[in-house]
């Protein structure tokens, strides 16, 4: 709803000194009542008589005021309900009609609800903006209601009438491309290690993520830039490509440099084009998914993830358990490898697989896949072989879906068929089978075969998850797409022989929750394999949390192996009101090396935009005594972080920022780091308004501001914060309802009114304008501004009120119980809180 600006202060003594001091009590209490429908619930009678002060003779119906299903007929803006299900807010004109508020709709409103127009004779030949005030009259049951004291409007249509919808679904024609805009989404990771045997080392990594929209086009580019003391300076294009979505398939178009769908095969980097089913575009489907990434550092130390070959994230972390949650894979399958390099310098590598559930989709719904271009890996001396790569899925009755893909190249070919299946209340499994033939030069050709599981169980009422995956290879003759186009010695001697990874999840209820994630890969005519397990406990106890995480790797290729225990305790302190805490760890690992810490950290300043983190740690070896101090500062135009860290061998200190710069049709906005999916704020001279969707996101000086994440193909709420706005500004509603297609910066345009506090007295025929009138504020443009409600003595409050205008003033349907007049606000030398104006009403 629009702000109602109360005065801070009204010099009252001229008007009392008048004998008007009663008439400023009566206006305060009727204007009260009149702004607060919530008190008027019940049938009062109030004796107008009471408010006729002048004895004008002027009829006053108060019945519209002080009665429920009884206000006064206009234009309000409303939540509109269909069915119990939310459609959209909008203003809507309401007539009245037998002692009860009408709405009027029209055809275009009621096709977009998904009524069956074409069904009603009488609705199919009226003109598509005549309007309908009575919905039963054309549709059979059909009915609405205005709750006033809500502001919502709820329309009853019964089902036959309406389009057969899925619940939730968005007709393409309600999705918004967004504005023409550019960006780029900026991340900055550094650190400088000092030695105190005199070396020193540094690195600095930069992530870069830009693009532009046009109309439908999306148009990317992902480069990551690494410096460090052991290496040389590198900038790596990872893709760059353009892509939009076409509506009437559900698909998107994708040209330029990708990764290929990963439902049936692993997912491939190449140059070329694909066309792939998207599944956001559909009301009930699973929106995407990163993985969260878990670990044990015994120091203070760096983390980097490869994926695909590529760097995709790097940070820094303190000793003890950590999780990362922010992560953006390239591409939707392709193992994750996670390195921890230690303040000594020594690594830990882990394997973390990253894969599908079981391949399922509903009856008669399809699933389809179409690429074909150049292989373009980043693996030295790999082939620039040209392919083809396809898939589709099907869903058939009885909750079983069928598959089929293929990969062709001159050296190689694959073709997979598969069956996934619902198995009720026991979860759901998908099993298929790989043929591939491969051309290796002078081995000639191989072939062979290659099996897959998967199995997928979800218990709401036990809190369980679980997935499972397991791969088998029939022989060393087997190769896939890559290891043909990628020649090395390793691919001979470590041929995959089967797979298996576990993922379970499990709540406790008031018990706690635990997690168990597990990997292993074993090799044809080697010994040892490749292993990985992460488990752990969570449990908050009166208002203490604590948890327990145990970590195992075995190194690639039967290396060493290690095993790490952490746990961790997390107290609440009550400092100032905020969210604060102070931790202990404590780690062990199967080498003899311990470590304790104990640390305080919180969040603090307005909006808790600032967390820190103060930690001292204890090792039995090596580095001794050591400490930590880190926090993250959220800023309306980026995010800030830093810290350092010491021992007794080295101190390092590491720093980072992260955020985006955009362009749109009305400027630059700096914003924090954006998603994929984004909203433009418009709400022109609104400065330092805060946006409640997201923490310290506030309009800048000309009143725009980028909601980084908003969702795809679905309708999000942007709320600005009325309690920030100036005084001198008001605004038609505070909430806008946007749709946007994936990648696209929509507009969310928010009517501003700026200017004066004003309390006008109008009168009509040499007397005050009843109680109870409805007053409106017409702008330069024509439309609607301010809008007030007539208290006693023809008088009524604005906000936001040009100097110069014209206002409309009305109690009624029939031409004289309405009136309009220009008025002029006069110059004032010294600022006052409400200034006065009498207005003649003609």
């Amino acid at each position: 709803m629009a702000k109602r600006l109360m005065p801070k202060m009204i010099n009252v003594e001229p008007y009392w000194s008048k004998g008007k001091a009663g008439t400023l009590i009566i206006v305060a209490v009727t204007v009260f009542y009149g702004c607060n429908p919530l008190l008027v619930m019940a049938d009062v009678y109030f004796n107008p008589a009471a408010l006729e002060i002048q004895g004008d003779g002027q009829a006053v119906d108060l019945a519209g005021v002080l009665s429920q299903g009884k206000q006064l007929p206009g234009t309000y803006l409303v939540d509109i309900y269909l069915n119990d299900s939310f459609i959209e807010s909008r203003r809507i004109n309401f007539r009245l009609f037998n002692e009860r508020l009408i709405p009027e709709l029209d055809l275009v409103q009621l096709k977009k609800m998904g009524v069956k127009v074409d069904a009603f004779l009488e609705l199919k030949n009226m003109p598509l903006d005549a309007p309908l005030m009575n919905l039963g009259q054309y549709i059979p049951a059909a009915s609405s209601e205005f709750d006033f004291s809500q502001q919502r409007l709820n329309i009853s249509i019964p089902q036959a009438a309406l389009n057969n919808q899925i619940r939730g679904q968005i007709t393409p024609s309600e999705w918004d491309q967004g504005v023409t805009s550019g960006f780029i989404n900026y991340s900055f990771r550094g650190g400088n290690t000092d030695n105190k045997g005199g070396d020193s080392a540094h690195s600095q990594f930069i992530s870069l993520r830009s693009g532009a929209n046009w109309g439908a086009w999306r148009f990317r580019n992902y480069s990551t830039y690494i410096n460090a003391t052991e290496t040389d300076s590198q900038w790596n294009t990872i893709n760059t490509y353009a892509e939009r979505d076409i509506h009437a398939i559900r698909g998107r178009l994708t040209l330029g440099e990708s990764f290929t769908s990963s439902t049936l095969f692993d997912s491939l980097p190449f140059l070329g084009g694909q066309l792939t089913s998207d599944e956001s575009m559909l009301p009930e489907s699973q929106r995407g998914f990163a993985p969260v990434v878990r670990g044990i550092a015994r120091s203070n130390a760096q983390v980097t993830i490869h994926q695909n070959g590529y760097i995709i994230y790097q940070t820094y972390v303190a000793p003890g358990k950590f999780e990362i949650t922010d992560l953006f894979p390239t591409s939707s399958s392709g193992d994750l490898e996670l390195t921890i390099t230690e303040a000594d310098g020594t690594k830990q590598h882990s394997v973390l697989p990253y894969s599908a559930v079981p391949i399922m989709v509903r009856e008669k719904s399809w699933r389809y896949a179409l690429a074909a271009g150049q292989y373009h890996s980043t693996t030295v001396n790999a082939l620039k072989t040209n392919f083809s790569q396809g898939s589709l899925v099907y869903g058939l009755l009885n909750d079983t879906t069928i598959y089929s893909g293929f990969q062709l190249a001159d050296n190689y070919q694959a073709l997979v068929f598969g069956v996934g299946r619902g198995l009720g209340e026991w979860g759901s499994v998908s099993l298929d089978a790989t043929g591939a033939r491969a051309m290796t030069g002078d081995d000639g050709n191989k072939k062979g075969q290659s099996y897959r599981a998967q199995y997928a169980k979800e218990v709401k009422a036990s809190g369980t998850s679980m997935t499972l995956a397991g791969y088998r290879y029939t022989s060393s003759d087997f190769y896939d797409f890559s290891e043909v186009n990628e020649p090395a010695d390793w691919s001979i001697y470590y041929k995959k022989q089967r797979r298996w990874q576990l993922q379970v999840n499990q709540s406790l209820g008031r018990w706690g929750n635990m997690y168990i994630s597990s990997y292993q890969q074993k090799y044809w005519h080697r010994d040892g394999f490749d292993h990985s397990v992460s488990a752990g406990y969570n449990l908050n106890a009166a208002g203490v949390n604590y948890g327990l995480s145990y970590a195992y790797n075995q190194q690639p290729y039967g290396g060493h192996s290690e095993r790490q225990l952490a746990v961790n305790v997390q107290i609440p302190l009550n400092i100032g009101g905020r969210n604060n805490w102070t931790t202990f760890n404590l780690n062990n690992n199967s080498h003899g090396d311990s470590s304790q810490q104990f640390g305080i950290g919180g969040t603090t300043l307005e909006n808790d935009s600032l967390s820190y983190n103060v930690q001292q740690s204890y090792a039995n070896r090596y580095n001794g005594a050591s400490g930590n101090l880190s926090a993250n500062y959220k800023s309306r135009y980026a995010n800030l972080n830093g810290g350092y860290s010491y021992n007794d061998q080295l101190a390092q200190l590491h720093y980072g920022i992260d955020g985006a710069i955009v362009g749109h049709p009305y400027g630059i906005t700096y914003a924090q780091p954006l998603g994929d999916t984004m909203a433009l704020v418009k709400a022109r001279g609104a400065g330092d308004v805060r946006v409640q969707n997201g923490t310290n996101i506030l309009t800048d000086a000309r009143g725009y501001a980028v909601v980084p994440y908003v969702t795809p193909y679905a309708k999000n709420r942007i709320a600005l914060d009325t309690q920030t706005m100036a005084e001198n500004l008001d605004m038609d509603t505070n909430v806008r309802t946007v749709i946007p297609t994936k990648g696209a910066l929509v507009l969310a345009d928010y009517k501003t009114f700026l200017g004066s506090r004003v309390l006008m007295t109008f009168t009509y025929q040499g007397s005050p304008v009843p109680f109870g009138a409805q007053a409106i504020l017409l702008m330069a443009d024509g439309e609607e501004g301010s809008r007030s409600i007539v208290g006693n003595d023809g008088q009524a409050y604005f906000s936001g009120v040009p100097q110069n205008g014209q206002v409309h003033v009305s109690w009624g349907d029939k031409a004289n119980y309405q009136c309009s007049a220009p008025y002029g606000l006069p110059e004032l030398d010294v600022e006052v809180a409400v200034r006065m104006v009498e207005v003649q009403c003609l």
